[in-house]
């Protein structure tokens, strides 16, 4: 069978315009976002930001944490944290992985 984009949760698909208007917000708050380095989207050839799946989840994050009072800069500093946890979090696992092969 064949693999659609839709499939790929990281396939840049979505428009500003399409996400603004799926999670009520203004697109001027997206290009904020990206402008401030929270959510940075891929960019068509035209040079339009296009959204995946996986980063209109991170957006989510974004917009529930600016409405409990964070700053821009504060959630992207969450983001950056969130994200070496998990790179932290796979190290740990391989390591592991290697101890009980060995």
């Amino acid at each position: 069978m064949v693999r659609l984009p839709f499939d790929d949760e990281h396939a840049p698909l979505y428009s500003v315009g399409q996400v603004a208007d799926m999670l009520n917000v203004e697109q001027a708050f997206l290009r904020r976002l990206d402008e401030h380095d929270v959510v940075r989207p891929a960019r068509s050839s035209g040079g339009q930001r296009r959204y995946t799946r996986h980063e209109i989840g991170d957006l989510q994050n974004a917009i529930r944490l600016v409405g409990e009072g964070m700053t821009l800069a504060a959630v992207r500093r969450i983001f950056e944290l969130q994200q070496e946890v998990a790179e932290l979090k796979a190290e740990l696992a391989r390591e592991r992985a290697a101890r009980s092969e060995g």
